[in-house]
């Protein structure tokens, strides 16, 4: 644990309570990057906790949503949080819901009786800080207005963010080896997007930065900047000064998987 909160940057509270979850969450999603790279590096993913402290905490790197939510619920626990895994189905462009265990969500609940939270630094570009769970009304972020709305349907609840539907929410418990066969799907699936894409992205103070094949994007205070990177020397820096990433080498960009 004490490893795990220097990767993001944070000393240990002194109390598992609301302020410290907010803390916790907002460090991790400002140094631990977002990124699908194993996918394109040929590495499997293993969603087991050993597997994930090793990745996240021991070899510095990021995941995407089972990864990085599987091993932030083992660090809440470690510090006395309570932590149930909910699965959620992401809502597409077109306004359909994705595969079952699409993605994966912590409901918290923190020692201090400040209600149940529910928390994400998974999600990419989403809430800075957790949103209150039982909340019905809209909830201000830095990220925008998010509100989470009852379905009727056995209990399911739909995120939305400024008045856009993100993901639909199961409220049954889950264990981490449940997201195995989604997981799986989007690392192989010729439909999923993570396999047509390369993303690497973090939070920062202003904005965010993401580094996209030989792309490196930064937004600040709202305004988009994107700075080409001519050799692949360029790119592997990037990814160890922008994100702390010590790639061998580059992950195959999705065109070139047939060259």
């Amino acid at each position: 644990m004490d490893d795990y909160l220097r990767r993001i940057g944070a000393d240990r509270p002194e109390h598992a309570d609301a302020a410290a979850l907010r803390d916790l969450q907002l460090r991790h999603l400002r140094t631990v990057p977002f990124e699908n790279l194993s996918i394109h590096l040929g590495e499997d993913i293993v969603l087991e906790e050993k597997a994930l402290l090793a990745k996240i905490v021991e070899r510095g790197r990021g995941g995407f949503c089972y990864e990085l939510n599987g091993a932030f619920a083992s660090l809440l626990r470690g510090l006395g949080f309570d932590v149930t895994l909910l699965q959620a189905r992401v809502f597409g462009a077109d306004g359909r819901l994705g595969i079952p265990y699409d993605h994966l969500v912590l409901l918290v609940e923190t020692e201090d009786g400040a209600g149940r939270w529910l928390a994400d630094v998974g999600f990419g570009d989403h809430a800075h800080h957790p949103l209150a769970f039982d909340l019905r009304e809209d909830q201000g972020d830095p990220a925008g207005t998010f509100r989470l709305v009852e379905t009727g349907d056995h209990g399911d609840l739909d995120l939305h963010r400024d008045g856009k539907p993100q993901f639909r929410l199961e409220i049954r418990p889950r264990e981490l080896g449940d997201f195995r066969a989604g997981a799986w799907w989007h690392s192989t699936s010729p439909q999923s997007h993570f396999t047509k894409s390369l993303v690497c992205s973090r939070l920062t103070a202003d904005g965010r930065i993401t580094l996209s094949g030989h792309t490196l994007v930064t937004t600040r205070h709202g305004e988009r900047y994107e700075q080409p990177l001519g050799s692949d020397e360029a790119v592997l820096a990037a990814y160890r000064e922008q994100f702390g990433l010590r790639l061998g080498r580059l992950p195959l960009e999705p065109h070139r998987a047939d060259c």
